[in-house]
């Protein structure tokens, strides 16, 4: 069985956030055994799994990936939308779209430190939306 749920998150400024409780909250109790998967319906952010306890990886993150994809480079043809924009959706490429985790014993089956970011690449993306989808 899946059941499927639509979840609009609040505006993230620029960077790395942690969004583990906030995909919880809105799938209520979860299946003895199952997966959980969380899908974002945007190009310029995306979702990863990484550190959970110390912020300065999420700060690290957000530098190396501007280090990565810098902005206003001349040879960007798709500066409509700012100089921002291009970067924002080679970066969520490079982190993708969606994340998958197995339910045990009712519960994500992440590692101590381990967390599920919203990857937001944009100055000022909006509020993101996500479709999550648990199996049992």
């Amino acid at each position: 069985m899946v059941q499927t749920f639509h979840l609009r998150l609040p505006e993230f400024r620029r960077g790395f956030h942690l969004i583990t409780e906030l995909v919880l909250q809105q799938t209520g109790k979860l299946p003895d055994k199952g997966m959980l998967h969380v899908f974002i319906r945007h190009t310029s952010a995306g979702l990863t799994i990484n550190e959970n306890a110390d912020p300065t990886v999420r700060q690290d993150f957000e530098t190396v990936f501007n280090h990565l994809v810098k902005e206003n480079e001349p040879y960007y043809a798709h500066d409509t939308e700012g100089s921002d924009d291009l970067p924002a959706h080679i970066k969520s490429s490079l982190v993708g779209s969606s994340v998958m985790i197995p339910i045990v014993n009712g519960k994500l089956d992440l590692g101590t430190w381990q967390g599920i970011y919203l990857c937001e690449f944009r100055n000022h993306g909006g509020r993101r939306e996500l479709t999550v989808s648990v199996w049992s």
